[in-house]
């Protein structure tokens, strides 16, 4: 197991430098955040001495379980956020990128605020139609407005998911609408793409991607990632 998890790890870190070339970009200018979600630690701390540096979670339970198992490494919430839980992401996360609504942005900036800590955000977009969560992208400047005013939170750019089971051109259309918007409301952070879309996902300008089947293998619950 450390052999596979450490070999796809190098894979697609190379895999992902390369495409970043071939765009005419700095490979370093591309993060790989690994999506840890119903992965067990183990697997994920194999990763982390691969190499990996950056790992999503999208259940605040399942983090604070597995967090106290596995070396250091930056934390980044992926999951819809339900506001009564601001204060425990806001202490357990080091980045929040799922910030689709200003009630959400509130109560973290409120948490933030109380554990005297800024809090690094990014403003989560709805590009398509099989995304349940993500603001509007014509709604996006004045989520931004209202993430800006907490001065707990440091918003830093979007996040977007590509549309499941569609073809290329339709996933680019959708990351060039999530490039565009950042580059509306400002920011230096694009997350997107990720383990069957991150191609197209550089090609529209990501600065952040994040994978988790392609890099830890099937999740223990049989679903994909």
């Amino acid at each position: 197991m450390r052999q596979d998890v450490e070999e796809r790890y190098r894979a697609l870190r190379s895999a992902i430098d390369e495409e970043a070339r071939r765009d005419g970009r700095d490979p370093g200018g591309v993060t790989l955040v690994g999506v840890g979600k119903r992965q067990p630690p183990e697997v994920i701390a194999l990763a982390i001495e691969a190499g990996l540096t950056d790992l999503g979670e999208s259940y605040l339970q399942e983090a604070r379980r597995k967090f106290p198992l596995l070396p250091p490494v930056r934390k980044h919430f992926i999951g819809h956020i339900q506001s009564n839980k601001a204060k425990a992401i806001a202490a357990t996360f080091d980045v929040v990128q799922s910030v689709d609504r200003a009630e959400a942005g509130i109560a973290l900036g409120r948490a933030a605020q109380e554990l005297g800590a800024t809090l690094p955000v990014l403003l989560q977009l709805n590009v398509t139609p099989s995304d349940r969560f993500g603001c509007r992208p014509d709604q996006a400047d004045q989520l931004a407005e209202a993430l800006r005013g907490q001065a707990s939170l440091r918003l830093e750019g979007v996040m977007a998911m590509g549309p499941l089971g569609a073809d290329s051109d339709a996933i680019s259309r959708a990351f060039e609408l999530a490039a565009k918007t950042l580059a509306r409301i400002g920011g230096s952070t694009l997350s997107i793409g990720m383990s069957g879309d991150w191609r197209e996902a550089l090609r529209a300008g990501s600065t952040m991607v994040r994978i988790g089947e392609a890099l830890f293998g099937p999740r223990t619950d049989g679903r994909h990632t």
